[in-house]
């Protein structure tokens, strides 16, 4: 009775369970139970994200890019030069009542970065119905012609600004100014090859770099007002020689233009109490610069100079 063995649990107890085995066809339908219902899953997930794509792309072409409370009703166009707003706008090519936010503002400014008198570009929406489009303008410095220009230029005279960009003149229908402040009055450069003439691109040559920073210099120097700069020829290394309307020739070094300008201002005025016109000078010399001058009564009376006209491009100088 002591030594009578404490009952088990049988739950706790292992006990010998009769393995089963599926049949082969048993295994096959549960395989294929298995892959129908993964492509059944997959279809209706892959139909469902189509439809809600198709179905938010429509809402956002219905509700967004053929709302009318996008569509363009303001269109402002600044300039600092003298295109008329109308051909920027054709440039741009957009159009009042196109979908504001439909627009592709990267194509747009593209597009008007293309043309060479142009020199930057700012484009932005308003919403919800106006489109705002900045521009700044190259100003053209002086004009480079061809008496004939070959067959890749469709041109024979091109322009270019203060930084050697090459560009088409603005013919009259493009220009929101008079006719009258054209490039007429822009001296012109000679001795450049033309192969290096590419509108819209900038001049490699130093000659040229040179010529457009003695046009700058001119105008804000003594001299301007007294001659008209008529040519520029920047075919000869290390010098640039000046032909002005006066009937003078003066010859440039290729650096510190101010006071080359101030030198020729004093020999002028000599020139002038002397009753001498001054023919040639050479400012490329530093000391004793050669010159030749004749008396003022054995000469052609020169033209008098145009008078200085203000800028029509509104610069913001810093």
């Amino acid at each position: 009775m002591f030594f009578r063995s404490k009952r088990k649990n049988r739950r706790l107890t292992r006990a010998y369970v009769l393995d089963v085995k599926l049949s082969a066809t048993q295994r096959r339908q549960s395989r294929l139970r298995r892959l129908w219902w993964f492509c059944g899953s997959t279809l209706i997930l892959t139909a469902t994200a189509w439809l809600g794509w198709r179905g938010g792309e429509l809402t956002v072409r219905r509700f967004v890019y053929q709302n009318p409370t996008f569509a363009i009703r303001g269109l402002q166009i600044e300039t600092d030069g003298v295109l008329s707003t109308e051909q920027i706008r054709s440039w741009a090519g957009v159009k009042v009542n196109d979908n504001l936010l439909a627009l592709d503002l990267a194509r747009v400014e593209r597009d008007l970065k293309l043309v060479p008198a142009i020199e930057s570009v700012i484009v932005e929406r308003a919403l919800p119905s106006v489109l705002r489009i900045r521009i700044t303008e190259r100003e053209p410095l002086a004009q480079v012609a061809f008496a004939e220009p070959p067959a890749s230029l469709v041109s024979h005279r091109f322009t270019l600004d203060g930084n050697g960009y090459f560009m088409f003149p603005i013919e009259a229908s493009q220009r929101a100014i008079p006719v009258d402040s054209g490039n007429e009055h822009l001296p012109l450069l000679t001795g450049i090859p033309t192969r290096d003439i590419r509108p819209g691109r900038q001049a490699e040559s130093p000659q040229v770099r040179a010529a457009l920073q003695l046009v700058q210099a001119f105008r804000g120097s003594a001299m301007a007002g007294v001659v008209d700069l008529k040519q520029i020829a920047v075919g000869t290394p290390g010098s640039l020689l000046i032909t002005t309307a006066q009937g003078n020739e003066v010859t440039f070094g290729l650096h510190d233009f101010p006071a080359q300008l101030r030198r020729w201002r004093l020999v002028h005025d000599h020139a002038q109490r002397f009753g001498k016109h001054l023919l040639t000078l050479d400012l490329a010399v530093a000391n004793h610069s050669p010159l030749q001058w004749a008396d003022v009564t054995s000469v052609t009376p020169p033209p008098a100079p145009k008078p200085l006209k203000a800028s029509p491009y509104r610069k913001k100088h810093v």
